[in-house]
């Protein structure tokens, strides 16, 4: 049976450097970097000292109630407007569809770390005292679990069909869209809340981040930190964020007269099975979730107009990632325009991939491709055309937006052009 197309009708984005598509799209192409020393909390006894966080986000000023703040920890919070801002988006009209026809599908790499700590420091007195179990707050548990943004996004709208949550690590947010695109296709359901949320600034997360020395500790610099690509670069910036997107299927985007951002047209995942953190330098498992997503998306490879790159400004990823692009694409590699927005706005784990494909989807539209900005001292080995640091006018008529994680689980998403 010929499988149904699949087409994004809706996004909905909070950015470190902007919130809502526009304000996000316009910061993008404008180079603006979000990354900054972190002030909430003291960083002095970590050796990176900085990230990209949301600065401006007021959950009250998106329609959150008192309760749900309360009860909501930071990723939930994002997860619950970004979704709200995505069905905005789209147009769809709630009460004249089929709730168990519409599903949710959400990422994260990390539950509610900020809740957790403050809640644990609050029932041991800054853990001086053994846990006092009369004083955990009920609703714990509810920002402990990894699927709270799923249910909270389901429940508030009432959709009764699927609800999951994907937890690949880095790769989740494409995960998540690609698990949507494949249930559309398969007329499993015709709608799809899908996308990823992520608060990982708390610090718990960054000692574990910090102590494996992934991260960048370019404190004195900031908005130079994030360079993927160049040869100085080292390490990733944490960040936060959510990326937020509707999938229909298309004939029920057309019977509606919804705005088509773009067609989904394929998806690959694999894993190298090689190590928890480290990469092969060779590139094989990228290429061959590359060449999936191609098949997948019936598409040779020359027939890919920009890759929007994982790029995490580490050493090994961004010479694997290279690597991987010139297997599968040969010689046309140093034609494709490449990009990293990681560069911009630092690394949302999960929520990384789905803030990249909102903007990816919005490319098609706006005909302007987003730098990779801090190229200043180019790796010899990372020679392709990562469009360095100034924004770039192009019509594209496909999208290539690659992901890798730790634990070594690589994805693809191949957008195109609705016509």
């Amino acid at each position: 049976m010929k499988k149904r197309r699949v087409v994004i009708t809706g996004v909905g984005v909070i950015s470190p450097n902007g919130i809502g598509k526009e304000e996000a799209f316009l910061a993008m192409v404008a180079g603006k970097s979000a990354v900054k020393r972190v002030d909430h909390f003291d960083v002095s006894i970590f050796k990176s000292q900085i990230a990209a966080e949301v600065r401006n986000f007021d959950p009250f000023q998106y329609g959150l109630s008192h309760e749900e703040v309360l009860r909501m920890d930071r990723y939930v919070q994002f997860a619950v407007v970004a979704a709200d801002m995505a069905l905005k988006d789209s147009g769809l009209k709630l009460s004249q569809e089929d709730p168990e026809r519409i599903g949710v599908s959400l990422a994260n790499a990390i539950c509610g770390t900020k809740y957790m700590e403050e809640e644990f420091s609050f029932v041991t007195d800054n853990g001086k005292n053994p846990i006092d179990p009369s004083r955990v707050r009920p609703d714990l548990y509810d920002a402990a679990m990894f699927n709270t943004p799923s249910i909270e996004v389901a429940s508030k709208y009432g959709f009764r069909g699927i609800c999951n949550t994907l937890s690949t690590g880095c790769t989740a947010g494409t995960d998540s869209v690609g698990y949507a695109f494949e249930v559309i296709q398969d007329g499993k359901q015709d709608i799809m809340i899908t996308g990823a949320a992520e608060a990982p600034v708390t610090p718990i997360t960054f000692g574990a981040f910090d102590v494996i020395n992934v991260l960048s500790a370019r404190n004195d610099d900031p908005e130079a930190a994030s360079r993927p690509f160049d040869n100085d670069r080292d390490g990733f910036v944490i960040s936060e964020g959510a990326g937020i997107l509707i999938l229909e299927e298309l004939n029920h985007a057309l019977k509606r007269g919804a705005k088509i951002y773009c067609e989904v047209a394929g998806f690959g995942t694999s894993c190298n099975a090689f190590h928890m953190t480290d990469l092969p330098a060779d590139g094989t498992a990228m290429a061959d979730c590359i060449r999936l997503a191609l098949n997948d998306a019936e598409l040779n490879p020359e027939e890919i107009d920009y890759i929007n790159a994982h790029g995490s400004s580490t050493r090994m990823n961004d010479v694997f990632e290279t690597n991987a692009y010139k297997m599968v694409f040969g010689n046309y590699a140093y034609n494709i325009p490449i990009s990293s927005l990681k560069s911009m706005i630092g690394h949302p784990l999960a929520a990384a991939n789905a803030i990249e494909l909102v903007i990816s989807s919005m490319i098609f539209e706006k005909n302007l491709l987003p730098p990779t900005i801090n190229q200043i001292n180019r790796d010899p080995l990372c020679d392709l055309d990562y469009i360095p640091n100034h924004c770039r006018e192009q019509k594209v008529n496909t999208i290539l937006k690659t992901s890798s994680g730790f634990s070594g689980i690589h994805s693809s998403l191949i957008l195109k052009r609705y016509i």
